[in-house]
């Protein structure tokens, strides 16, 4: 379509592929809509009105049952786990990677196939010995015991990402440093880490993005209301609300906000950063 707004010639619009695309575009609004709805929606009004349509009656009461019922620490409890999941992680995975590629020696690169090797190794695989050692180590029932198995399996993903992001610098900013007496510390905290900013902020957002939707190492690993994070207080909220929809979706709502926001924000960046480095 050119500017005076015609089809130019030789284009063809693809009107299967919009129409498929407006059909999902409907499969993923209508669940979302239907969720904030029924949320503002009364309870009593819930099974007598028709679930899509707008409410007659808007209420926030749903929503203040939800904060007076502990959901402030089971959001901190989420944040404390994310945090440090991601900050650790992509300390560990900027170094691990920086040593990756400039280091050639078979020592590295074994390495590497190591740590990647968990990306072919699902976490339900993993839960049994997991579990086993976080009870060996008496840190059942606590934060640590959510944090260390998600560093873990995050860090395959990451260190593959930055990997192929640190592979885009040129060779010859490396050898020029090099010349000018820099050490590796000063290299990568001077070149690598602004150069590689977008991939570290990708890395970020997917990881947060994981373990704040995290339910399984929650689920197994701990036991106690006051170490429970927004996932698993879903399901408590689902058994405590049971004939109270509309709280248990705005339950739903506010769970989702935080994480939502990040991925808008950070999308363009997200996307650019996985797709780095293969190309080549």
């Amino acid at each position: 379509m050119n500017k005076f707004g015609t089809v130019s010639k030789g284009y063809r619009l693809n009107w299967l592929g919009g129409l498929f695309g407006w059909l999902w575009l409907a499969v993923i609004i209508v669940p979302i809509y239907y969720i904030v709805i029924t949320s503002l929606r009364p309870r009593e009004d819930y099974f007598s009105a028709n679930p899509l349509s707008l409410p007659t009656n808007w209420t926030l009461e749903s929503y203040k049952l939800v904060l007076e019922n502990d959901f402030f620490r089971y959001f901190t409890n989420s944040l404390i786990v994310t945090v440090v999941t991601v900050v650790v992680t992509v300390v560990f995975s900027v170094m691990a990677a920086y040593v990756v590629v400039r280091r050639r020696s078979k020592f590295s690169q074994n390495l590497n196939r190591a740590v990647l090797l968990g990306i072919a190794i699902p976490i339900q695989a993993c839960i049994v010995p997991v579990y086993y050692m976080i009870v060996k180590l008496g840190l059942y029932d606590s934060l640590a015991a959510l944090i260390l198995p998600s560093i873990a399996f995050a860090i395959p993903i990451t260190m593959m990402i930055l990997i192929n992001f640190m592979r885009d610098i040129p060779h010859e900013l490396f050898e020029s440093m090099v010349l000018d007496g820099a050490s590796d510390m000063t290299m990568l905290r001077e070149m690598v880490i602004p150069l590689t900013k977008p991939a570290m902020v990708t890395v970020g957002i997917y990881d947060a993005l994981n373990c704040w939707n995290g339910f399984l190492f929650p689920l197994i690993l701990t036991q106690s209301s006051s170490v429970r994070v927004l996932p698993l207080s879903l399901w408590s909220y689902q058994g405590e609300f049971t004939i109270n929809v509309p709280a248990i979706l705005a339950a739903v709502t506010l769970s989702v906000v935080p994480i939502f926001l990040l991925y808008i924000f950070g999308r363009r960046q997200l996307v650019s950063g996985l797709t780095a480095g293969f190309s080549k």
